[in-house]
């Protein structure tokens, strides 16, 4: 049932208090973390610069089991307005500053609720205590934001997302989509509270054009499920992240997934999208031909922008013909070196696969232990292949990549008997992250992240990155895209323990600097979120996020959509 928090004495910005979070956003004052406000306007802003280890007081030394949500929430009313108090006294230069953006009231919000509950129906918008965790909360982001949203609104149109970005600009309430909630870089987190978007009754095929190859869709269909739905057409679409991923959050971090060694990323496969802005007006990127030099690439501007300059309610997207055969393969090598060489080799040979990832022998363990394969696999380092196209061009691409391999030390190649057990083997591959989360021990948690850099250097940050993981004496492991210079890693610790979350956060950041200066990127799809703002300023440098900031301001003035994401706002003197 969902209730009105507000309604009940809470307050509208509760901490999540009950987890350990390794990013801390709001203002720190001795002993607690409170909200600050601008005292003219009793408009909300926050600070994102303080460390963890800035965190005191009884939300980190409590008894665990204590924090119930209701006392978490208790406490984090009378933080917010012991906060003020100190703030208003002790720091009134910082509460005049135009440094931060000025958000509504608590009173505001309550106002932004209550008209929106009138226009869209009380069972559209959600402040119920679950709904709110749900959405500020991911066990499988990376990093976490210390406040949820204020209350949770489900769209099921256009116009409803246009009424929703109305009423949160009138009251300058911040908007957060939500597109699934599979993200790993707390994407879809709410730092600076707000609204969360929830787009769960958006998931519909709008439209198909078969003889055009293309699709128009709302953002949260599945991409297995729209090419499910599509599979009689002998087209489908080929970008294909974790299986529980969503078009909106694809769009948003322009993820990719397997088959961009051969297909690319989303980027490649948005025709337009329609997006409402900050203020409530609706635009179109483009029209539907898959060419046009008509102006701008605004497409390519939203794709990757985490929601922050507008918010998707439609796609159109390009579809591909079905392959006429596919068939997997498995290649065990004696080192992580010696395969990531035979994936660099094979792309500069030129020889046609639609997917090639590396596993090294951890994840092939956990595959194992996980089962669902029919078969136990040598636990080394192995690549998974997938070729597809016709007959004579699958087995010639076969042939070539065996012979490539033999000469790379490879021990075993296996392919996939039938259709049944090429499914069963590549959703092993797929599963992977997700086997990994089932196997963890009580209070641990695991931490991915991915880096991508040029293929050439693949072979020397991979064997370097996997000596370190290796060295950490965890469970940590190596998988990802090789074939387009992109990888991941997944070590499991335990959060708790100062010392080893220390060790883990070196070992990422230190993979991430490298990936840096071998010309890569901190982020091949996670995207930035929360997590790697701070990477992407040394990736691009101050001049090109000032750039970013500009186009933001011009289209988001008052830093309203899903702000804190990729970059900070900082005022332009």
């Amino acid at each position: 049932m969902r209730g009105h928090l507000l309604s009940r004495g809470f307050p509208a910005y509760p901490r999540v208090l009950h987890r350990q979070h390794r990013i801390s956003q709001p203002q720190v004052f001795p002993s607690f973390t409170a909200i600050r406000y601008n005292s003219s306007s009793s408009s909300q802003s926050t600070s994102s610069s303080q460390p963890d280890s800035a965190k005191s007081g009884a939300s980190s030394q409590a008894a665990p089991g204590f924090w119930t949500s209701s006392k978490a929430l208790l406490l984090s009313a009378l933080a917010a307005g012991v906060g003020y108090a100190y703030a208003a006294s002790n720091q009134p230069s910082q509460l005049q500053s135009s440094k931060q953006p000025q958000y509504g009231s608590l009173n505001d919000f309550d106002k932004a609720i209550a008209e929106l509950r009138k226009e869209l129906g009380d069972e559209a918008i959600s402040t119920d205590e679950e709904d709110l965790q749900r959405h500020g909360y991911s066990e499988w982001s990376s990093v976490n934001a210390e406040r949820l949203p204020v209350a949770i609104a489900y769209p099921t149109c256009t116009d409803d997302v246009v009424k929703i970005a109305k009423v949160c600009h009138k009251y300058k309430m911040p908007m957060v989509p939500y597109s699934g909630g599979s993200s790993l870089e707390a994407n879809f987190s709410a730092p600076y509270g707000g609204m969360t978007i929830d787009f769960a009754a958006m998931n519909k095929i709008l439209e198909l054009h078969e003889d055009d190859l293309d699709i128009v869709v709302q953002p949260s269909i599945q991409w297995m499920d729209l090419n499910e739905k599509i599979k009689d057409t002998g087209l489908f679409f080929p970008v294909d992240p974790g299986p529980s991923a969503m078009i909106g959050g694809m769009i948003g971090t322009n993820c990719s997934g397997t088959n961009a060694v051969r297909y690319g990323t989303m980027k490649d496969w948005v025709i337009n999208l329609t997006v409402v802005l900050a203020d409530g007006r609706v635009m179109k990127t483009r029209k539907r031909p898959r060419k046009t030099s008509a102006g701008y690439n605004l497409t390519g501007m939203f794709v990757g922008s985490e929601g922050t300059l507008g918010i998707v309610t439609e796609a159109t997207l390009k579809l591909a013909p079905l392959p006429e055969q596919t068939r997997v393969g498995v290649v065990s090598f004696p080192t992580i070196r010696d395969a990531a060489s035979t994936a660099m080799q094979l792309i500069r040979k030129g020889i046609h696969v639609q997917c090639m990832e590396i596993l090294d022998d951890v994840q092939m363990d956990v595959i194992n232990r996980a089962g669902g394969t029919g078969r136990s696999w040598e636990k080394l380092p192995t690549l998974f292949f997938k070729f597809s196209g016709t007959v004579a061009g699958v087995a010639d691409s076969i042939n070539l990549t065996r012979e490539l391999a033999k000469k790379n030390n490879a021990s075993t190649f296996e392919f996939a008997k039938d259709e049944k057990e090429a499914h069963d083997l590549w959703s092993a591959r797929k599963q992977s992250l997700w086997s990994m989360m089932a196997l963890r021990k009580e209070g641990s948690e695991v931490w991915s992240t991915d880096v991508a850099v040029p293929v050439s250097r693949l072979p020397d940050i991979i064997e370097i990155s996997k000596k370190e993981l290796d060295d950490l004496g965890m469970f940590a492991s190596i998988l990802g895209h090789i074939g387009d210079g992109n990888f991941h890693s997944s070590i499991m610790y335990d959060p708790k323990n100062p010392e080893e979350r220390a060790r883990v956060e070196k070992v990422v950041h230190d993979m991430v600097d490298r990936a840096l200066e071998m010309e890569g990127s901190c982020t091949g799809e996670h995207g930035v979120g929360l997590g790697k703002k701070s990477s992407l300023k040394k990736e691009l440098g101050p001049t090109t996020l000032d750039v970013m900031r500009s186009i933001k301001k011009s289209l988001d003035p008052h830093w309203l959509l899903n702000p804190g994401k990729i970059f900070d706002y900082e005022s332009q003197a």
